[in-house]
């Protein structure tokens, strides 16, 4: 076994053993939570190895299992991949940071179960990012949305058990009913389901067979939450606040659109994408999906139901990316991938600070807020700017290039869409800690803290850390793209 393969089987199995050793030791929380933490720090340094080989053009790759003639369980990383893995791990380790302060600070039963269903859904996240063709995608894309399922269901009560209905029932049913069915169709007319640059099915097939498979995929894939496809997101807000945060930034959304955009790069192709139909529909489908979220958001009171709708309509912005007739919207679309996933955790995390503070869940409570917690509620405004896409924040240049991309391939329908929706969310996310901080003179008091001493010192110290990185990215953007060129027309 070469380094290239060693690497990725500790990416895989770092989460299993973490999982195994916490669920060894549940009844030790601190030996519980060390081994989480360490967990999450090996996988970083383990995906920042590989995430180096890559832009070193010694890419890691590893056969591990052929079950049937021409079927292979195989991983091969690529930039995107190797981002998406680096990403999820880093951030992993911060939500991780967050959940120790949210989930005592909450006094929260069944933690152990907790944990380790986490570590499990991170081995999923790994396999998916690592996946060298479709059908290993396929199976741990799976994985993902059942070792999750326990975290969406947390609370136990009724509510809880409803949106786990919802959840498995619109994930599982999207995957079996449409996403299998097009991996299946794309082996048989392709003879394989491998990543290939330029497009697995390029030259093979005509426009008008390759538009439905992308429908089969793109639906398929729930977890990109486009319309209509999308009901499963906000019903899991009844989870714990850490696990909103691993939904919408680090694991489940991010692994729908990161499929989109590996199929989109590497079975479809630019080429085959910019002549379908159906691309041109989906694009349609994605701009009303960015306003109809963000019109959405705005009318809800519940932080975190804005917070939901809000990912919806930045999750379109991404598949729109997937979808354009411009290579450039690819690398423009895994920037905003970043991006996005930096600065929602960031906002998830403020929720979740102000909720065990004070047992505030809605927007209207908020008022003044900021005056009791002004490192929370200044975290909050930073990570609403970047989603905004205003200077100095990360979220700008991906927000700037994707619109860019959609001019220059003459989308006026989605350029308008990005734009509006940006100043709708400027609307709906910034007074949200603009009141906080500055309340007006006539209004009410805000509430005390129900637990002494405010948010947790672990659930404020992870604001920070992501809302920093909301600036840091902002100068370190180039870096990144130049990393994500190869998607556009590189080999895998």
């Amino acid at each position: 076994m070469n380094l290239g393969e060693l690497l990725i089987l500790l990416a895989l199995a770092v989460p299993l053993f973490v999982a195994a050793a916490v669920y060894a030791v549940g009844r030790m929380p601190d030996v519980r939570e060390t081994l989480t933490l360490v967990g999450c720090i090996a996988l970083a340094i383990v995906t920042l190895a590989m995430l180096m080989r890559v832009g070193q053009g010694d890419a890691p790759a590893w056969i591990a299992a052929r079950p049937l003639q021409g079927i292979e369980l195989s991983f091969r990383l690529e930039p995107l991949g190797a981002l998406f893995a680096l990403m999820a791990s880093v951030l992993w380790g911060v939500n991780s940071l967050f959940s120790i302060g949210y989930m005592r600070g909450r006094r929260e039963g069944n933690q152990t179960r907790f944990y380790v269903c986490f570590a499990l859904a991170m081995f999923g996240v790994m396999g998916i990012a690592m996946a060298g063709n479709l059908l290993t995608l396929f199976v741990f894309y799976e994985i993902l949305t059942f070792s999750t399922y326990p975290l969406v269901t947390h609370k136990g009560d009724e509510a809880a058990r409803r949106a786990g209905r919802i959840y498995l029932g619109i994930l599982v049913g999207a995957s079996v009913t449409l996403l299998l069915p097009g991996i299946i169709a794309v082996h048989v007319l392709a003879g394989s389901t491998e990543f290939v640059a330029g497009g697995q099915l390029a030259g093979k097939v005509a426009p008008g067979v390759a538009g439905i498979l992308l429908m089969l995929i793109v639906f398929g894939a729930a977890k990109a939450a486009l319309i209509p496809v999308h009901a499963w997101l906000p019903a899991a807000m009844v989870a714990p606040t850490p696990v909103s945060a691993l939904l919408h930034a680090v694991a489940v959304v991010k692994a729908g659109v990161f499929l989109i955009l590996k199929v989109s790069a590497y079975t479809f192709g630019p080429i085959l994408i910019s002549e379908m139909r159906a691309a041109q529909y989906l694009l349609w489908l994605a701009a009303a999906t960015i306003v109809i979220a963000s019109l959405v958001a705005m009318r809800k009171d519940n932080l975190k139901a804005r917070l939901a709708w809000s990912t919806i309509g930045q999750l379109a912005y991404i598949t729109s990316a997937a979808l354009l007739p411009a290579s450039a919207g690819l690398i423009a679309g895994g920037l905003h991938m970043l991006m996005h996933a930096v600065a929602k955790i960031t906002l998830f995390m403020c929720a979740g600070a102000i909720y065990v503070a004070t047992g505030a869940t809605k927007v209207s409570e908020m008022h003044g807020l900021g005056r009791r917690m002004p490192v929370v509620f200044t975290c909050f405004l930073v990570g609403a700017l970047s989603v905004v896409g205003l200077p100095p924040f990360g979220g700008m240049w991906s927000k700037f290039l994707l619109i860019t991309a959609s001019f220059g391939s003459e989308e006026w329908i989605t350029a308008a869409a990005l734009i509006v929706s940006s100043l709708l969310s400027m609307l709906y996310l910034a007074p949200i800690a603009i009141r906080g901080l500055l309340p007006p003179v006539n209004d009410a008091p805000p509430a005390e803290f129900t637990r002494p001493g405010g948010a947790p010192g672990l659930t404020v110290a992870a604001v920070i850390i992501t809302s920093a990185a909301c600036i840091a990215l902002f100068f370190f953007a180039d870096e990144v793209t130049a990393f994500l060129i190869p998607i556009a027309g590189g080999a895998p």
